[in-house]
Order: structure tokens, then C-alpha cells, then sequence
């Protein structure tokens, strides 16, 4: 078994992922800052380093590219509970093996240990990857779906694979479009959206192919396509799924052929585009339906980025909430708070508009009670319908998240059953080793419930 350098700044998770990766056979060399990190790696050689990536004043980007520089075939599996599109990026240029959002269940760590001691013992070694600045996204979030969502797109923004984008209304796929885009090497190069449902099936050809001057009634000029507009760059198809079945025709010809001809004309155009194309619908189905073609279907999904829900991603709704606070009350020159228990609402919600829904009602609330603070009664009927929200002992001006209810939970079943783990994993309605797992993950004191007597 090779020695590991594991990096952490937390003692409790550190003590844990010593512990456990030693049990399973690892030698570990634990270190809690970015400077010790660093000077380990300046004087030996480790063929695995796990690490955090915020640490103190340095981060874990610097112990991947400190191992990367001192050992080109070093694995690198770095670790995050703040994950986010440019930490992703950062690592995946940096050539990191692995990227895991916290929490995380220690046998996935073991899954991509081994992963890593398999391709070291294979030779197969990382290829470096250039260290571009990464542009500027809005999207917003850190759960476990999101960070997968964010490492398929590095890996496959860099190429011209074709991408299927799934999702229901208002998830963002737009935004993943942009993204691929604006890390591609396609990026000075236009990116050209298409809403196939929202172009009039006469004129929808036209639209696509572009015509020449007296094609039809009222074309006086040529005038180029969208297709043909995106050459060299990025072709995005909003909601593919409703175009016409005709057009479903042309448009294979075009990914087959690279090429299109404008109506009226007796020339192809050669087009070099990449072509990203969305749906909220099911085109599985579709296809059953006879109503999409299935040679299109195929050609569209090369790469299937499927969006969760928002209620999917429940983790990531405080963080959103606050950024549409933030990001809309200067334009409206106004505020509001929301006080815990309305927040608590808001994060029960389905919210089935997803993120579109969230921002409008954000938009809502701002204009209607500028300057207060929004109570449960001042929230949309559907939102209040969704049940009522828990009982917060701590209020404040900002809500809790996800992590603070979990903690607030198993410190009462720990208080209620005096520091007994058995009992409190009973109560809580989950596994012994699962409760002490989070019991070290969140950080909780578990000898000091031994001796406190339980709450009335």
C-alpha cells in the first residue's frame, strides 16, 4: 500500500480519514495547513495526496500544483464543502485525479483511493492541462449534484462534442449552455441561442438556413441563417424537442453534413459550429412517439448533462436565495430580511418553476415590502401550503442552512440521550455508524453530552 498525504485543517476529519484509511491498510502522513503541506512535498515524493482546498491563507489548488510540479504522476484528490464552478475548473487544469464534495461517505473516498493506486500502478499518468483563467459564471450552488454537473462541464467544455442538455423548466440549462461555451476553445467565437418553440413554423426554415434574395414574398436581400451566424462558434437549440419534423430532417443533415442551404439557394454552406441543444422534455419517449426523430436523437446525445430540480438540491437554496437578494435589491434600490421562520418555508418548498420560479419571487418580495422584514403570512399561498416549517431555537436575521439543522437535530437526540450514540441513532432514525460518522463531520463534542442531563 503506498504512504498518503492527507491535508486537512479540521482535527475531527482529519482524525477520521487517518483512522479509516489506515484501518484499510494506507500509511498516512497527516498534516493541518497548506504550509507544513508544502514543505513535506519540497523534501519527499507521496504517489496520493488528499487534500482540502480551503485551508488557511493558501489553498488546496496550491498543494495540487506543488505535488503536480514535485511528482507529474502524483494523484491528487482534493475535497471541498464550498465547491464551485471555478474551484472545479482550477482543479481539473491542474490536473487533479479526483473531486470530492463534502460530506461525503468514506467508502467513496476508498472507491477513488483505489482508483488512484490502480492507475499509478498502470503508469497512466495525469495529462497537465492549461492553467487559463476561468471566466465568470452566475451559477450558484455546492451540493454533490451541482459539483458533478460542474466536472462534466470541464471536462467536456474543452471539446466539440456535441451536448444534450435535460431538465425541467427553469433549472439553468441556458446557463450550462453559456458556461460550456465560455470554457470552451470556442469562446471569442459568437454563441448563437435558438428557441425552437418560440419561432413561427413558417418562417422557422428561413430562421435556421437563412434564404437569398427572392426566395419568397418579401425577401429582398440574402440574408444568412442562425446556423450559418454561428459558425465558428457555438450553436445552442432550446428546447430541440419541439421543432417540426421536417426541420428535425433538415437539422440531422446539417450535423451529418456540416453544411446548409439556405432556401432559394443552389449552394451548400459549410458551417463549423459546435452545436449544444436543451429540452424539458422527454425525447426518450418521443422517439417511442414517433414525434423526434431517433437518428436525431442519437446525434444530439452524445453527452447528457441531465439538471436536477431544485428540490433535488435543497442544499444549495439559502446560497441562492441570498444571491438573488443581493443581486436585485440595488437595482431596485431597496431590501428586505426574511426572517428565519419565513426562510425555513422557503427551503421546504418544491418549488416546482426551479430557479426561474425563486427569482421572480425574489423580485416579488421586493417589491411589495420594501424595507421589512418577510414573515411566513407574507409568502405566496403555495409556499405556506407546503407544510409548516420547524421549530427554530436559534432566530436570527439570516436562516439557517441545511448543515445547521442537522447539527441542531443530533445535538437534541444526543442531549436527550445523554451522549448515548446507540440510543440518539434510534431516535434519529439512522445507522450507529452513520450518526458517528456526522458526529465527527459536524464537528460535535460527544463527551460533553455525557454529562449534561437531558433537555425538558
Amino acid at each position: 500500500m503506498p504512504s498518503l498525504l492527507l491535508v486537512e485543517d479540521d482535527p475531527s476529519v482529519r482524525s477520521t480519514l487517518t483512522t479509516f484509511l489506515e484501518l484499510e491498510g494506507y500509511g498516512v502522513e497527516a498534516v493541518s495547513s497548506t504550509s507544513e503541506a508544502l514543505e513535506r512535498l519540497s523534501s519527499a515524493s507521496y504517489p496520493i495526496v488528499i487534500s482540502d482546498i480551503y485551508i488557511d491563507e493558501r489553498t488546496g489548488i496550491d498543494v495540487l500544483n506543488a505535488a503536480r510540479s514535485a511528482d507529474p504522476s502524483c494523484a491528487v484528490i482534493l475535497m471541498s464543502a464550498r465547491g464551485s464552478m471555478e474551484t472545479v475548473m482550477a482543479a481539473t487544469r491542474g490536473g487533479a485525479f479526483e473531486y470530492l464534495a463534502k460530506p461525503f461517505e468514506l467508502d467513496s473516498l476508498l472507491e477513488v483511493v483505489k482508483r488512484a493506486e490502480s492507475a499509478l500502478s498502470a503508469d497512466e499518468e495525469d495529462e497537465d492541462v492549461e492553467t487559463e483563467e476561468p471566466l465568470e459564471t452566475e451559477m450558484i450552488g455546492s451540493s454533490s449534484k451541482l459539483v458533478e454537473i460542474y466536472k462534466m462541464i470541464s471536462r467536456v467544455a474543452p471539446t466539440d462534442a456535441l451536448v444534450l442538455i435535460e431538465g425541467e423548466t427553469g433549472t439553468g440549462k441556458e446557463l450550462i449552455a453559456h458556461m460550456l461555451h465560455a470554457n470552451s476553445l470556442r469562446a471569442q467565437a459568437p454563441f448563437i441561442p435558438v428557441d425552437c418553440g418560440a419561432i413561427p413554423e413558417g418562417i422557422i426554415e428561413s430562421e435556421l438556413f437563412g434564404h437569398v434574395k427572392g426566395a419568397f414574398t418579401g425577401a429582398a436581400t440574402d440574408a444568412p441563417g442562425l446556423i450559418a451566424q454561428s459558425h465558428g462558434g457555438t450553436l445552442f437549440l432550446d428546447e430541440v424537442g419541439e421543432l417540426p419534423l421536417n426541420m428535425q430532417t433538415r437539422l440531422l443533415r446539417f450535423l451529418q453534413q456540416k453544411e446548409v442551404r439556405p432556401v432559394g439557394g443552389t449552394k451548400p454552406l459549410a458551417v463549423d459550429a459546435r452545436v449544444i441543444a436543451a429540452t424539458n422534455r422527454d425525447l426518450r419517449e418521443m422517439v417511442k412517439a414517433k414525434t423526434f426523430r431517433e437518428d436525431l436523437f442519437y446525434r444530439l446525445n452524445v453527452v447528457n448533462l441531465k439538471l436536477p430540480p431544485l428540490r433535488e438540491r435543497r442544499d444549495d437554496i439559502p446560497a441562492l436565495l441570498r444571491h438573488f437578494l443581493d443581486k436585485h435589491s440595488p437595482r431596485l434600490k431597496t431590501k428586505v430580511t426574511v426572517s428565519p421562520e419565513a426562510f425555513s418555508l422557503l427551503t421546504r418548498y418544491r418549488w416546482p418553476g426551479n430557479i426561474r420560479e425563486m427569482e421572480n419571487l425574489v423580485l416579488q418580495l421586493l417589491s411589495l415590502y420594501p424595507g421589512e422584514t418577510v414573515r411566513p403570512e407574507m409568502l405566496p399561498g403555495q409556499v405556506v401550503e407546503e407544510g409548516p416549517a420547524p421549530v427554530i431555537s436559534e432566530p436570527g436575521e439570516l436562516p439557517l442552512s441545511l448543515r445547521e439543522y442537522e447539527v441542531m437535530a443530533v445535538r437534541r437526540a444526543l442531549s436527550r440521550c445523554k451522549g448515548d450514540v446507540i440510543a440518539a441513532s434510534r431516535l434519529l432514525e439512522v445507522g450507529k455508524s452513520t450518526l458517528y460518522r456526522r458526529i465527527g463531520e459536524l464537528k460535535i463534542d460527544l463527551e460533553a453530552f455525557k454529562e449534561r442531563q437531558p433537555e425538558a
